[in-house]
């Protein structure tokens, strides 16, 4: 029976054209008729950096005429994705040209599934209709090149200067922040804005005034410049984390120090972000205890290094006045295969193993929370408020 079983499996494989051993095949059965002549089908994900010409996730025309691909058999869980013709600007639309949701699916732990997708059509490349601004007058762009000499690159940087900053002598701390695209502003963001501005706006009449400083990411450098490490599968990159820190570290905070009224010591200064960037910020606190004072982890991506994330975790000894506080949350409906919520409670207790506060921690588990833009808006004025409590002493 059992041999039965596993050949009527193999057949069903072979048929649907994918190997015994996959999880999850996506299957397009036809192009739309907009597709140019020798298009090729990318799959841009949650797995894959949101990547839409990420190498090895192409979709590939077998004999009847469908484009599939297999996704690596480590892909399980909850994962969203979209399709695309290798860049953003030609992603699927609707018929009409609006946006299509991302396509979502749980992959189980074990066995093969085909997902049947259809494209109505392609966003047809040009450029697209400007997106609304939303960033209040309280942020600006600091430069459009700033230098990285770190990196051998430049950057936009954003600052967002505290309601009363121009009419009074105060000094303010300092947070700086990761993904600066989605910081502000809806217009250059990927899928939505936090809302920084407007959050601190509200705040500011209980006192919390606070400079914010939003560094762009790099785009295809994403990857590198978020992870202090070289990942062992070279589609993730990595390796230029240290280096993006020291520029955070040895450039752009010395020049915010010289040119605006802050408070440079380490009790206000912070670092913060998401998913890559929350894996950046918790290197940086742990790293330069001397320069963070706190740090807002979202979403940690920290399966990209776990080993070397754990490691760091382990190796970090508290000591009185150069803990910093850190803040952490994680959404409860996270992609699974990843174990962010796992990860979260496991570096928490190699810190306390450490001698690390328990005050000096903040560790929450959201369980309606995704790995979204909305999600991290929704828990950015509690973080903010939490690491404020240091941050305006």
């Amino acid at each position: 029976m059992a041999r039965t079983i596993r050949w009527i499996a193999a057949a069903t494989t072979a048929l649907l054209g994918m190997p015994a051993g996959a999880q999850l095949t996506i299957r397009l059965a036809q192009l739309p008729s907009s597709t140019p002549v020798g298009a090729t089908v990318h799959v841009a994900g949650s797995f894959n950096g949101w990547n839409p010409a990420a190498e090895g996730y192409a979709l590939a025309r077998g004999a009847d005429g469908s484009y599939t691909l297999t996704l690596p058999d480590s892909v399980r869980g909850a994962v969203e994705y979209k399709l695309t013709l290798g860049s953003w600007e030609t992603v699927e639309t609707r018929a009409g040209g609006g946006e299509v949701p991302n396509r979502a699916v749980t992959i189980p732990a074990t066995g093969a599934i085909v997902e049947n997708v259809a494209v109505a059509a392609w966003r047809d490349g040009s450029a697209p209709k400007p997106r609304t601004h939303t960033a209040s007058p309280s942020v600006a762009i600091l430069s459009d090149s700033f230098a990285m000499p770190q990196l051998g690159r430049t950057r936009r940087v954003w600052i967002y200067l505290p309601p009363g900053y121009a009419t009074s002598r105060a000094r303010y701390p300092v947070l700086y922040m990761a993904d600066g695209q989605n910081v502000f502003d809806e217009a250059t963001s990927f899928s939505g804005e936090w809302g920084v501005d407007e959050a601190l706006d509200s705040l500011a009449a209980r006192g919390h005034r606070t400079i914010v400083v939003a560094v762009d990411h790099g785009g295809a450098r994403r990857l590198d410049e978020y992870d202090p490490w070289k990942a062992s599968d070279p589609k993730y990159g990595g390796g230029e984390g240290e280096a993006w820190v020291r520029f955070v570290v040895e450039t752009l905070k010395p020049y915010v120090d010289a040119h605006y009224r802050t408070r440079p010591e380490r009790a206000s200064t912070a670092i913060a972000g998401s998913s890559m960037g929350g894996l950046i910020s918790l290197y940086a606190a742990l790293t330069r205890p001397a320069v963070f004072g706190s740090a807002g982890v979202f979403s940690c991506a920290c399966w990209i290094a776990r080993d070397s994330v754990y490691a760091l975790a382990k190796r970090f000894r508290a000591s009185a006045g150069a803990t910093p506080r850190l803040y952490f949350v994680v959404g409860g409906q996270e992609t699974a295969d990843r174990e962010p919520v796992h990860d979260q409670d496991a570096i928490v207790e190699l810190l306390r193993a450490g001698g690390y506060p328990k005050s000096s921690i903040r560790a929450l588990v959201r369980a309606n929370g995704k790995h979204a833009e909305w999600f991290w808006r929704r828990e950015f004025p509690a973080a903010y408020r939490w690491m404020a409590r240091a941050l305006h002493r």
